[in-house]
């Protein structure tokens, strides 16, 4: 007579009253039935494996066929409503406004960091014994999409062990610290949009090859690259005691100012009115 089997609360365990080493191998096949019908139960399709892009006029069933969702005739039918209608009532752009500005003084320079920079040098596509320029990271491929200049950073300074000469826009401070330790040199030049382009691509523009690199002329860029803190092109033109602000007058000249003020004489006791 075949043992008589009594089903517990917990899923998947299953005990005999005469013969507990019998039901062993049917208590296995029944969770193992069970483990596959749970799995069974929870497939799906993969997301690559449907596509939620709406394709009309494909017949009733998709539900954007014959008229494709636009309805029957009118304006909406056949041409369309301007960009930002909403119905007729007060458009969102007048009741919230616009949001943010295009600033055209902001500045977009291309960031080039020192991990790649290493990695270009040691594959053999930029050559350390001549300045690395602007010139050749484009030509290598090294910086593309070049807007208003290139601008090195730090990320990478710690495995940096490469002697180079580099010439480009602007230069974070670790970047320029990390070069400067294993005895090279970085030297931050400014480039308008002629000079950019010529250094880009000289072969592309060779009208611009007999004229001259430009100047800062604003301010701000005037005083960036007179600093010797940012490795400015401009740092060699400072006097001995001047600082690169334009605007502030040198301590030197302040102090003797002062000087010169208390050591001259108090006339407001000769006056007769």
């Amino acid at each position: 007579m075949k043992p008589v089997l009594h089903l517990l609360r917990q899923p998947g365990v299953l005990t005999a009253l005469s013969t507990p080493l019998r039901p062993t191998l049917p208590a296995l096949a029944t969770s193992q039935i069970r483990q596959y019908a749970s799995i069974l139960g929870s497939l799906s399709d993969v997301p690559s494996a449907y596509n939620k892009r709406i394709r009309r006029g494909r017949g009733p069933s998709s539900g954007k066929g014959k008229t494709s969702g636009r309805g029957h005739k009118g304006q909406g039918q056949h041409g369309g409503v301007p960009f930002g209608f909403n119905g007729g009532q007060t458009k969102d752009i007048v009741v919230s406004g616009p949001r943010g500005f295009d600033n055209k003084f902001s500045t977009d320079y291309a960031c080039l960091n020192l991990e790649r920079l290493q990695s270009w040098i040691r594959d053999g596509r930029l050559d350390t014994s001549k300045p690395i320029t602007i010139t050749e990271l484009v030509k290598s491929r090294c910086v593309t999409d070049i807007k208003d200049g290139v601008k090195l950073l730090g990320s990478g300074k710690e495995q940096w062990d490469i002697k180079c000469e580099l010439v480009v826009s602007r230069v974070s401070k670790s970047a320029a610290e990390a070069i400067e330790k294993v005895g090279g040199k970085v030297t931050a030049r400014f480039y308008n949009k002629s000079g950019l382009k010529y250094m880009a691509n000289p072969d592309k523009h060779p009208e611009l090859a007999h004229m001259r690199l430009a100047d800062p002329t604003s301010r701000k860029d005037r005083e960036y690259y007179r600093d010797p803190a940012n490795r400015g092109y401009l740092a060699g033109t400072l006097k001995e005691g001047e600082v690169p602000n334009l605007y502030f007058k040198n301590r030197e000249i302040g102090v003797d100012s002062l000087e010169a003020k208390a050591k001259k004489v108090d006339t407001s006791a000769n006056r007769l009115f």
